[in-house]
């Protein structure tokens, strides 16, 4: 029988699955290189995106904040102070000395990289994941960060198709994760 924080982790990732398919929908349609569709045409897309962002971020703090934690492989307080310098130094770095126009998605990479290692330790903690399973996981969500870190510094300077696929690689590596980690989760309990 699955918890209701178990439930909650699992209702938070699917809502950021959603989010991921309804952005990659407007990206798909915004930015494509022949017939591309602007305005609220396309941009209404980015609302259930939005919501269901937003109510991703809401459902899994309040699971973290309400799961009976056994151990924790890293201090949660900790995991935000390290985004919130990763963020900050990543916007110096891509911002100032690679001259690269800040956008949104620098905020949403940083914010979720954090997010699932924050989920990823509850689960440590919750005894659903072992330590190497949790160390696996760790690596996995930071080179997905990475990949897309690195696609989010090379779009200004990719032509348009190659942009228009750059673009995309961020939301379907981040959408596939979030899915994998929810299957885990399922099958662990």
């Amino acid at each position: 029988m699955l918890t209701s924080t178990i439930k909650n982790l699992i209702t938070g990732n699917i809502l950021l699955v959603i989010c991921c398919a309804f952005y990659l929908a407007w990206w798909l349609i915004a930015f494509k290189p022949a017939g591309a569709v602007k305005g609220m045409s396309s941009g209404w897309l980015l609302l259930p995106a939005a919501v269901a962002g937003i109510g991703a971020i809401f459902v899994l703090i309040l699971s973290f904040r309400h799961a009976a934690i056994n151990r924790s492989l890293i201090s949660g307080t900790l995991l935000l102070v390290l985004g919130v310098i990763a963020y900050f130094a990543l916007l110096a770095i891509t911002g100032f000395f690679l001259h690269r126009m800040v956008t949104t998605e620098l905020l949403l990479i940083v914010g979720w990289c954090i997010l699932a290692l924050s989920e990823v330790n509850v689960l440590y903690g919750l005894e659903l994941f072992s330590f190497s399973g949790v160390v696996l996981w760790f690596v996995m969500i930071i080179i997905s960060a990475a990949v897309s870190m690195i696609c989010y510094i090379l779009y200004y300077g990719l032509d348009e198709v190659k942009g228009y696929i750059d673009g995309m690689v961020p939301l379907l590596i981040i959408g596939v994760v979030m899915c994998i980690l929810t299957v885990a989760i399922v099958v662990r309990k």
